[in-house]
């Protein structure tokens, strides 16, 4: 492997996807053109998308150039999350074991139930009345 190889994944969550770029480096982290400090706002974000980095110990000794698009904010970090992971394992196969221990390579297939017709959200039903 060179110095400069480049592994390329992508992690998904409810409707955001995460195209991830990762080189061996120094530990920069940039999600849109921004620090992923500055783009993940709050500390609890942060862990979630950061959790694979952290289960293998290599926080910093990656560089990753993350595009991240669609969903809210936890989705986000989500995908980045299982991008991360994914590309991780491409990187290197010996931390397949830790990052599946952690249940970080899975794609959570939970999404947003669609609403139905004749009532007035996905499972809520109309008042029901008698007469």
């Amino acid at each position: 492997m060179s110095e400069s190889e480049i592994f390329v994944s992508v992690g998904r969550r409810k409707t955001s996807v995460a195209r991830v770029r990762l080189s061996r480096g120094s530990g920069k982290l940039t999600v849109n053109d921004k620090p992923i400090s500055e783009y993940c706002y709050t500390d609890q974000l942060s862990m979630l998308a950061l959790r694979p980095l952290v289960a293998t110990s290599t926080s910093d000794s990656v560089d990753a150039v993350i595009n991240v698009k669609g969903g809210g904010s936890v989705g986000q970090a989500g995908a980045i999350s299982h991008g991360l992971a994914r590309a991780l394992e491409k990187m290197d196969a010996s931390l397949r074991a830790p990052l599946k221990k952690a249940g970080l390579l899975t794609r959570d297939p939970r999404s947003k139930e669609r609403k139905k017709s004749g009532q007035p959200g996905a499972r809520k039903r109309f008042q029901f009345s008698k007469r």
